[in-house]
């Protein structure tokens, strides 16, 4: 999977994870986004998606090991950390600032009993509105006739509902905007040429867990596969609804290969 993100309207940054942990992170840090934004809105149908979005992450978030690994992370990462308060080049302040933030999140994550997702299972309303979600048209009135009055009122109250149902979610959320910042912040990005649109290194086994390829044109996507000792990157062009084509030519781009 290659996560994509929008630097800005010139360039387009695209993220490849190495592990399934940051490709967990990735896609909980893809779905916190969607739910933020959807529930800002004030369509009901707007946060009909949001409510979707909060399924999506009830699913991905109920992986038996996903709150103990995360417990893990963020201890190991706060121990590295604590390490560099002897090293007179670091921000002291910033420092203990980020060392308080890794302790609450992972005191928050720890004080989940069970797992996060259990109070929709247990609520017989959310329960049916779920199981009707997966089915097409499965939420119509005929269906649903609560849910459509629920849609029914303003859209401070849904709002408030739905902070409500997504608030157990909300340690995990910070839990992973923690770890994916140290992790982007880890490496200083390089310069590199894909020849032809063609790009290979050598990794001479060293560890990673994120790569971030950033290009200069919004309609190039880089095509990614790697292992622990290679990785190959294709640079590809869109033709309109077509399949991407590999280009012909050579593209400059950004790369960061990052590490804790």
């Amino acid at each position: 999977m290659v996560a994509f993100k929008t630097v800005d309207s010139r360039v387009s940054q695209y993220e490849y994870p190495f592990n399934e942990r940051v490709r967990t992170l990735l896609r909980l840090e893809h779905l916190f986004e969607r739910f933020a934004f959807f529930l800002r809105q004030e369509d009901a149908y707007q946060h009909h998606i949001a409510i979707t979005t909060l399924f999506e992450i009830s699913d991905v978030s109920s992986r038996a090991d996903l709150k103990v690994d995360m417990i893990k992370e963020l201890e190991r990462q706060r121990i590295h950390l604590a390490a560099l308060r002897n090293n007179v080049q670091i921000n002291l302040t910033l420092l203990d600032e980020t060392l308080d933030n890794f302790e609450r999140a992972q005191r928050n994550i720890t004080d989940i009993q069970g797992k996060a997702s259990q109070h929709l299972t247990e609520s017989e309303w959310l329960s049916a509105l779920r199981s009707r979600t997966i089915i097409p048209g499965g939420t119509c009135e005929f269906d649903l006739p609560a849910y459509h009055a629920w849609r029914r009122t303003s859209a401070t109250v849904r709002r408030l509902d739905i902070e409500k149902w997504a608030a157990p979610f909300l340690p995990l959320r910070d839990g992973t905007c923690l770890l994916l910042q140290l992790l982007r912040s880890s490496s200083r990005p390089s310069q590199e040429l894909a020849i032809r649109g063609n790009y290979q290194q050598t990794l001479a086994g060293k560890t990673y867990q994120l790569m971030q390829v950033v290009l200069d044109d919004a309609n190039l996507i880089p095509e990614i596969s790697a292992n622990k000792y290679m990785q190959w990157i294709r640079i590809m062009q869109l033709d309109g609804t077509e399949k991407p084509k590999q280009v012909d030519y050579d593209v400059p781009f950004q790369l960061t290969l990052c590490s804790y």
